[in-house]
C-alpha cells in the first residue's frame, strides 16, 4: 500500500520545511509513504527548499493558476507515481500531521473512499468570531447541497483512495473544497470525517483577502456545483415564482374582466403574460441542462476509464520495474556469496 501526500504551495519557502519535518515516514497498514509538492509559480525558493529536503515529486507551473488546478494537478501526479491513497495538506502546517493515520484509516478499512478532517472550529483561537460563524453556516449549506454530513466543508486536510482521486473533476478555479464535496455526495462516492487537531497559524491566510470577496466567491462555487449536479431541480425552482407571479396577476386580470372592468388593466395582462413565459423559458432552459448534465456524466464515466487504464499500465510499469530491480538485488547478492564461498574454499 502507498501512500503519497501532497503539498500544494505557492511562495511557501518560509514554511514549507517546517510542515515538510511534521509528515510522517512511516504509517501501520502503508508500505511506502512519499512526498508532491505543487509549485503554483512560486517566485520564491519554494522547488529548491523541497529539492533540499528531499521530497520525491515535484509538480511546477510556470504561473500561478490557483488551488483548484494545482490541488488536480497533485492528483494527477500522484496517480502517476501509483498512489493507492493520497493526502493533501497545507503548506502553512496548519493542520496537524500526527492525525494522519486516522484520516487514513477509514480508507485501509473499506468504510470510505473520500476522507476530510475537521478541524475545532470554535477552539481555533486565530479565526475571528465572524468566520467561525461563516465556516459553519457554509458548511451546513455545502451539507444541503451534496447531502452528506460533513461538519468542515472548507477544510483542505483530506485523504482519497485511488478509485476517488480518478473521479474528481473540479471544474471552478477557486477552490476544490466545497465542489468535491458536492461532486462525491451527488456521485455517492462515499466520504466521511473524522476530527483533526491544528497547529499555531504561522501565517495569515492567503486563499481570500477579505471575508466578503470569501463569501461571495463560496456562494458562487457551491451554487456553481449545485447546478451542474441538479439543473433540473434548479431551474425548476427559478422558474416558479415568475409563473406563480404571471398567474396571480393573471387571474386579477380575469376577475377584473368578469366585473366588466377590463379595459384599463390591459397592462397587468401583457406582465403576467412576460412573467409566464419567463418562467417557462427558464424551465425550458433547465430540461436543457438536465439532457447536457446526463451527457456530462457520460462523458465523466468515459473519462474514468481512460484514467483508469492510463494510470493502471504506469502502475504495473512502476511494479514491473521494482519487482525487476528487486531481482537484481538477490541475484547480485547470491553470486557475491558464491564468488565468496569459492575464494574460501580456494584458500582452504
Amino acid at each position: 500500500m502507498k501512500l503519497i501526500i501532497q503539498i500544494p504551495c505557492y511562495n511557501e519557502a518560509e514554511t514549507l520545511e517546517i510542515a515538510l519535518n511534521d509528515l510522517p515516514k512511516e504509517l501501520p497498514g502503508i508500505d511506502i509513504i512519499e512526498y508532491l509538492i505543487i509549485d503554483d509559480g512560486s517566485h520564491d525558493d519554494t522547488t529548491q527548499v523541497a529539492e533540499k529536503w528531499g521530497v520525491h515529486h515535484i509538480v511546477r507551473f510556470k504561473q500561478n493558476k490557483g488551488l483548484a488546478k494545482g490541488f488536480m494537478a497533485g492528483l494527477d501526479g500522484c496517480l502517476r507515481n501509483g498512489a493507492d491513497i493520497i493526502v493533501n495538506t497545507d503548506a502553512d502546517n496548519q493542520y496537524c500531521a500526527q492525525d494522519i493515520q486516522k484520516l487514513i484509516q477509514p480508507i485501509l478499512d473499506g468504510k470510505a473512499d473520500m476522507v476530510v478532517g475537521a478541524r475545532p472550529i470554535d477552539e481555533t483561537e486565530h479565526f475571528s468570531f465572524l468566520k467561525k460563524k461563516l465556516q459553519h453556516f457554509g458548511s451546513w449549506v455545502v451539507r444541503k447541497a451534496s447531502r452528506t454530513d460533513i461538519p468542515d466543508a472548507p477544510s483542505g486536510f483530506r485523504a482519497l483512495s485511488r478509485e476517488a482521486a480518478m473521479r474528481i473533476n473540479v471544474v471552478n478555479d477557486y477552490t476544490y473544497t466545497l465542489e468535491t464535496i458536492v461532486q462525491a455526495g451527488r456521485e455517492k462516492i462515499a466520504i466521511t470525517s473524522v476530527p483533526v487537531r491544528t497547529n499555531a497559524e504561522l501565517r495569515p491566510s492567503r486563499l481570500f483577502k477579505s471575508i466578503f470577496g470569501y463569501v461571495k466567491k463560496s456562494v458562487v462555487t457551491i451554487l456553481r456545483a449545485y447546478m451542474m449536479y441538479k439543473p433540473l431541480k434548479c431551474f425548476t425552482f427559478l422558474s416558479l415564482p415568475p409563473i406563480f407571479i404571471g398567474l396571480g396577476i393573471g387571474i386579477r386580470f380575469l376577475v377584473y374582466c368578469f366585473i366588466g372592468a377590463g379595459a384599463g388593466h390591459v397592462q397587468s395582462l401583457i406582465l403576467a403574460c412576460t412573467l409566464i413565459i419567463m418562467g417557462f423559458l427558464t424551465f425550458m432552459i433547465g430540461l436543457v441542462a438536465d439532457v447536457i448534465a446526463a451527457n456530462r456524466r457520460l462523458l465523466e464515466d468515459t473519462q474514468y476509464h481512460v484514467r483508469r487504464m492510463e494510470y493502471d499500465a504506469l502502475y504495473r510499469q512502476q511494479k514491473m520495474e521494482r519487482e525487476a530491480s528487486r531481482t537484481y538485488r538477490v541475484v547480485g547478492d547470491v553470486q557475491e556469496k558464491e564468488e565468496l564461498f569459492s575464494g574460501e574454499r580456494v584458500l582452504l
